[in-house]
Order: structure tokens, then C-alpha cells, then sequence
């Protein structure tokens, strides 16, 4: 008689447990045990606890290769879902291996799961194990399904794919979000103030890469209703027309002041700030120094003399490298829209920065379209004060449709559903890569469908308070992602490419790196480990079948983006690991967390403008100026929106945090230790850095920095 001892760990989510009856069966290489109740005294399977069961076998199975789990009806009760973390079992020699779960388990069904030791397919020979493989990716692959959601848009989860499956499916139950024009009889909470409302039992039933936890849903919603009810108190929710006068855009967000909110307010008319945003804003990929002007933007040296004084000149601060540019090209032809029944306007800015000699970048002149000529002036810090502003307000406009559209939305939250998407879909959860990237999907594909169906939809949020509504944001992403190229997505690459790895206090760039290299150096330690040859990458064909998914669902094929649509070397693997990471974490970070901060105060982030470009200088007064500004319900509801997606997640996992323990080997987990102390520096470092700071720059931060884009 050989006596195998399993422990069993139920997750401590919310409805976790279970009532249903658990079966184990355990298959070695020698034979297989008897299929096993696991029961005890009282309630086994219950929210967050431990239990300890033995399994009797005639004989030893010899080496373990899988663990059954069989989930059955359990009397007149009504199956429920269980959440099983992990299982580990004792061998009679004392040997102990473990077997990671970390899914839903739903419905009556029979899950098999492997020892937790990573293994590619090129370390699988026995026909079981490689028909494990099979038919865990194929039954992924028919619960995640792509979907086109937009021509030139990245493919995306078909959320329809989610119904309730067969019994004897391991991927089971999930339930899509409602669209805001789906009638309200489902148990659905409206958010007030947004054109959206939540489905709490569908949320709570989703499989787990897609819903969101209890806890998170329950914040979105408790965070929500006192600001919207707030404003409605107040009577601005609903207020058409123009702002009387700017300070009244102050009572927005009386009780929801920070410390940087409160800055912006009080200097978004300095040019030192203005340039400031470049660097350490919430868009601060913008920036390419110039070498020479080109022909569109026709600045002479004239035109900026006053502003770069005695001693210089234009042609000279180009050749040192202290002029830079923010072209808004992608603006040209997109496409505009109404809001409040009125039509908005879309203006294409080029705006001309100099870093001066004290190392502030300033704005030195500003062109509000693509195409020079007498009906598109160049704006200038000499000119009077108001013309100066709107002309500066239109080019932070035109960030603010850049940023939310591109930067945030399609390079953070897109790219990284197509990753999350085919590391599902084309690697078995005992992959190396699928462990490694796991804890970067968390809630992606979740929030990326609740933004589709309540933001995104004709006559969501978009429509209601952007200029180019959601034609004119399928039009940015698509020509965005039809010019994105392998350099931008690569952070040091990027940065050299653009010219700007010698800005001072340019802190996004200079955390980003730091962060970069502690990703890339716990990157190569995991891929040396498992790959110790370009053979071992090349010969994976489940990695390849996973990069090549990525280039043609994410990228859409494209190969003029020098994207890898194959990997050849560990060295490749590593950066390409590095940057899907670093972007589902870090740089969303980065782009997201100071939504709040920057654009609390509306003028600094307008949504929308209601006046067209000034085609002439000296007509602009306050007045024109308010009039040009979003109105009055429009500034609220995207205030709202900035305030929502700002907020850090209640059951947040920073970076480089790994509860679920998908790594079992020595040398991974060493290698995660060695990380978060990496991190741990970079922390100290960087708030030992803020406190000298007149504005703290904490959005790289790791612990504020989120595993996924969750948000």
C-alpha cells in the first residue's frame, strides 16, 4: 500500500469555496490511483483554507505527471464555482511536488494539472504529456476567441465567446458586459454622471483573466457615485453652455484635490510648465529633436530671437541639439464630431520647444496646422497674452486626443489584450513564457471589454465629450498602429531614436530605464534558465505559434513595423519579454496614473474646442476664450472619467509582486527575490530623488506601479 498526501488550497476570493463534491486522482508513469473522494469532517472546500487529504494506492505510480481534480454534484445543491489555488502532493519517499492552479474551476467537470516545474514542448516526450498540451490550448482557444472590433484596430477577445460551456469543458461560465442601451433589469448598477452601468453578477462569474474581483468592482462603483452625485448636487453635471468665468472650473473637484492638481492650477500658464509636460506629463513620448526645421513649419530665427536672446541664435541651438519638436500630424484628417449638438474642431499642431541654457524647455513657437500660409499663423510667446494662451491650450487639446487615444489606449491597453489574448490562446499553463507573463494580463481583456461597451459605444463617453468622437478615435488608433514601429514600443530605443536621452530632469526617462533594466535582468535570468541555446528558442514551436499570433492579431501583419513575427535567439526572446512587460506595466503606469493629477484642471487637458483654429493674431479675448473651451457638462464628465482611472486598484499587485506562485524551481524563484530587491532600490532612489523635487514625479514609482493594465 503506497500513501500519497495532498493538500489542498482554496483561493480567498469572494464565493471561492465550494459546496460540490471533489474527487483526486493521481497518473505516474507506472499506473494511476483509484479516483477519491477528497472529504473530511465539517466543510472542505471553503473560502481561503487548507485542507489535508491522503490517497491510497496499491502500489507507487512512480514519477507524477498529472493530477485530476473532479468536480461532482454534491447532493440537491446547486453547483458552484471554486476557485483552486494550488495542491500539493507528498509522495511516499517524501518527495513533494506542486501542482499550481489559480483558475475557476466551473461547473461538473474534471481538470488535470501538472507539476508545477516549467516545461517547454521541446522538454515533453511522453505522448500523455504532449496530448495534455494539445488539448489544454485547444480548449482555450475555442473559450478566447479574436474578434475584429475596427478595421486597422489590434484583434481583440470576442467577449460573445463566454457563454456557459458543456459540463466537461474545463474552461466553463463567463458572461460579457452590458452595453449602456441593454435594458436595466439584470441586476446592473448605474453609475450616475456616466453613461455606463455595472453588472455585478456578471463580473463575479467571469472566468478569471477577464473579470474583475469583487473588491475591484465594488471600488469602481463606491469611488464613482459621491463624485457624480456631487456634481449633480451641484448642478453641473447637466450644465450646457460655456464657463462663466476659469476659476469656477476650480468647484469641480473641491474634495478631490492633490497636490499636483492644485500645481497644475496654479502655473498651466507658465511656458516652463507647458514644456515641463513633455517630460514628466502623461504624454511624454512626444518629443523628437531636430537637427533642421522642416519646410512645413516655417520659423526664421527672427520670429524667436527675442525669446533665445543675445549670443545665440536658431541655427546654432539646432546644431546643439536644444531644439526639439512635437508634431501632431495624425490630427490632420481626423475626422470631427458633435457634442451637445453642436459641431467641435480638431486643429494639427506643430509646436517648436528650446531647451535653454538654465535647462528648462520652453515653448518657442506654435503652428496650429500642417500646412503653412497666411490663414495658419505662427504663434509666439511675444504675442499678446490671450492669443498666446488659446494658441497653447489648442496644442494641449491636441495631446489630449493623441494621449488618450494612442499613447494610453492603444499602445498600453490594446497591445497588451493581444499579448494577454495569445499567451492564452498559444501557451499551456506548464510554459515558462505563460508563467512569466501570467501576472501581466490580470483583469486586461476584463477592462479592456468594459471600456468597449460603455465608453467606446456609439453615444458613450467618447461621443459625448471628445471633439473627434469614436469615428474620429477609430480613425487615430488605426493610422496610429499603421505607423508603430518596434523602436517606439522598445523604451531605449526610443529615446535614442528620438534624440532626447540628454534632457535634464526629464524623470520619466531616467525611471523608465532604471525599470527597464531591472525587467531585462529578471527577464534573462528566467529565459537562460529555461532556453540555454538559440536551437531551444527557434525548435519551441508553441513559442513561435505565440510571437507569430502576436504580429498578426496585434500588429495585424504589418512587416514594415519591425516587429519579430519569429524568435531566433534567447537574446530576441529577452527583449521582446522585456517590452511586452515593461508596456503592460510600467508604461501604462506611467500614461495613466496622472490622468487626475494633469487634467483635473480642465484648461490644461481640454477634451474638446468649440471654436475653430484662429486663423489671425490679436482677436482672441477671455471671452472667445471661454467660448472655445468644452462646456460646462462636458468638462465634468471627462473630469469624472480622469478621476475613475486614476485611482489605485484596491486589491493592486505592483509590479514585480507575485502572490500566485506559478514558479516552483529554486532558480526562478531567486531570480523573483533578486527583482523585488531591484525594484526595492529603485523605490528608495526615486523618492529619496521627490523629496528635492518642487513636483514630485511619482507615477514610476514601483510600488504604485501596477503588475497589468487593470485599470
Amino acid at each position: 500500500m503506497a500513501v500519497y498526501r495532498l493538500c489542498v488550497t482554496t483561493g480567498s476570493y469572494l464565493k471561492a469555496g465550494t459546496l460540490d463534491n471533489i474527487y483526486a486522482t493521481l497518473v505516474g508513469t507506472c499506473g494511476e490511483s483509484p479516483k477519491q473522494r477528497l472529504d473530511r469532517v465539517g466543510r472542505d472546500f471553503a473560502t481561503g483554507s487548507v485542507q489535508k487529504y491522503k490517497v491510497r494506492c496499491a502500489a507507487e505510480l512512480g514519477e507524477i505527471l498529472l493530477l485530476r481534480l473532479h468536480k461532482e454534484r454534491f447532493a440537491f445543491f446547486c453547483k458552484d464555482p471554486w476557485y483552486c489555488s494550488r495542491v500539493s502532493v507528498t509522495t511516499p519517499d517524501g518527495t513533494i511536488i506542486h501542482f499550481p492552479s489559480y483558475q475557476w474551476i466551473e461547473g461538473y467537470c474534471t481538470v488535470e494539472l501538472r507539476p508545477g516545474t516549467a516545461r517547454t514542448i521541446c522538454q515533453d516526450s511522453l505522448p500523455l504529456l504532449l496530448d495534455h498540451r494539445k488539448r489544454e490550448l485547444q480548449a482555450r482557444q475555442e473559450c478566447y476567441r479574436w474578434k475584429i472590433y475596427a478595421p486597422g484596430f489590434p484583434r481583440m477577445v470576442d467577449a460573445s465567446s463566454f457563454e456557459e460551456m458543456e459540463s466537461d469543458k474545463k474552461f466553463a461560465l463567463t458572461k460579457t458586459v452590458p452595453c449602456a442601451d441593454q435594458d436595466d433589469n439584470s441586476g446592473s448598477r448605474y453609475v450616475p454622471g456616466l453613461p455606463m452601468k455595472v453588472d455585478l453578477p456578471s463580473l463575479l462569474h467571469m472566468e478569471p483573466n477577464i473579470r474583475y474581483s469583487a473588491t475591484k468592482t465594488a471600488s469602481l462603483i463606491l469611488t464613482a457615485i459621491p463624485v457624480s452625485l456631487g456634481m449633480n448636487i451641484r448642478g453641473l453635471l447637466h450644465r450646457k453652455g460655456s464657463w462663466k468665468k476659469l476659476d469656477d472650473i476650480r468647484n469641480i473637484f473641491w474634495c478631490h484635490k492633490t497636490f499636483t492638481s492644485e500645481y497644475v492650477t496654479e502655473h498651466w500658464c507658465e511656458d516652463s510648465f507647458f514644456g515641463y509636460q513633455y517630460l514628466n506629463g502623461v504624454n511624454p513620448v512626444m518629443l523628437h529633436c531636430l537637427s533642421s526645421l522642416p519646410s512645413k513649419l516655417p520659423v526664421t530665427n527672427d520670429m524667436v530671437a527675442p525669446l533665445l536672446g543675445p549670443g545665440t541664435c536658431l541655427q546654432t541651438e539646432l546644431e546643439r541639439g536644444h531644439i526639439f519638436l512635437a508634431d501632431y500630424w495624425i490630427l490632420a484628417e481626423a475626422p470631427v464630431h458633435c457634442v451637445n449638438g453642436r459641431p467641435q474642431y480638431v486643429a494639427a499642431p506643430l509646436c517648436l520647444l528650446w531647451l535653454n541654457p538654465q535647462g528648462v524647455l520652453l515653448p518657442l513657437a506654435i503652428q496650429l496646422s500642417q500646412t503653412p500660409g497666411p490663414e495658419s499663423p505662427i504663434f509666439l510667446p511675444t504675442d499678446c497674452e490671450m492669443d498666446w494662451l488659446l494658441a497653447k491650450t489648442w496644442v494641449r487639446n491636441s495631446e489630449f486626443l493623441v494621449h488618450e487615444n494612442n499613447t494610453h489606449f492603444l499602445c498600453t491597453h490594446l497591445l497588451c489584450e493581444a499579448f494577454s489574448m495569445a499567451t492564452l490562446r498559444q501557451l499551456p499553463l506548464c510554459h515558462p513564457i505563460y508563467k512569466l507573463l501570467l501576472p501581466h494580463t490580470r483583469y486586461t481583456l476584463q477592462v479592456n471589454t468594459i471600456a468597449r461597451a460603455t465608453f467606446l459605444n456609439p453615444e458613450g463617453l467618447v461621443d459625448k465629450v471628445t471633439s473627434i468622437g469614436r469615428r474620429g478615435l477609430i480613425y487615430l488608433m488605426s493610422t496610429g498602429l499603421a505607423h508603430l514601429t518596434y523602436t517606439d514600443f522598445c523604451l531605449p530605443d526610443s529615446l535614442r531614436a528620438r534624440g532626447v536621452l540628454n534632457i535634464p530632469n526629464y524623470h520619466y526617462r531616467d525611471d523608465g530605464l532604471k525599470i527597464w533594466a531591472a525587467i531585462e535582468r529578471f527577464v534573462s535570468e528566467i529565459v537562460s534558465y529555461y532556453y540555454p541555446s538559440d536551437a531551444s528558442v527557434l525548435q519551441d514551436s508553441e513559442l513561435q505559434a505565440w510571437v507569430g499570433e502576436i504580429f498578426t492579431q496585434g500588429f495585424l501583419g504589418r512587416e514594415n513595423s519591425g516587429f519579430p513575427s519569429r524568435l531566433c535567439t534567447p537574446g530576441e526572446l529577452v527583449k521582446y519579454l522585456t517590452a511586452i512587460i515593461f508596456n503592460c506595466s510600467a508604461q501604462h503606469a506611467a500614461v495613466n496614473s496622472g490622468q487626475h493629477d494633469f487634467g483635473a484642471w480642465m484648461p490644461n487637458a481640454p477634451s474638446t474646442m468649440r471654436q475653430p483654429p484662429p486663423q489671425t493674431k490679436g482677436n482672441t479675448t477671455m471671452k472667445s476664450y471661454l467660448d472655445t473651451l468644452p462646456e460646462v457638462n462636458t468638462t465634468c464628465s471627462s473630469l469624472l472619467l480622469f478621476w475613475l482611472i486614476s485611482q489605485e486598484p484596491k486589491d493592486q499587485r505592483p509590479l514585480g509582486t507575485y502572490p500566485d506562485e506559478h514558479f516552483t524551481e529554486e532558480a526562478p524563484q531567486q531570480s523573483i527575490a533578486a527583482f523585488q530587491n531591484c525594484l526595492a532600490q529603485i523605490s528608495r532612489d526615486i523618492r529619496e530623488r521627490n523629496q528635492s523635487l518642487t513636483l514630485p514625479y511619482p507615477y514610476l514609482d514601483p510600488p504604485v506601479i501596477e503588475n497589468s493594465v487593470s485599470i
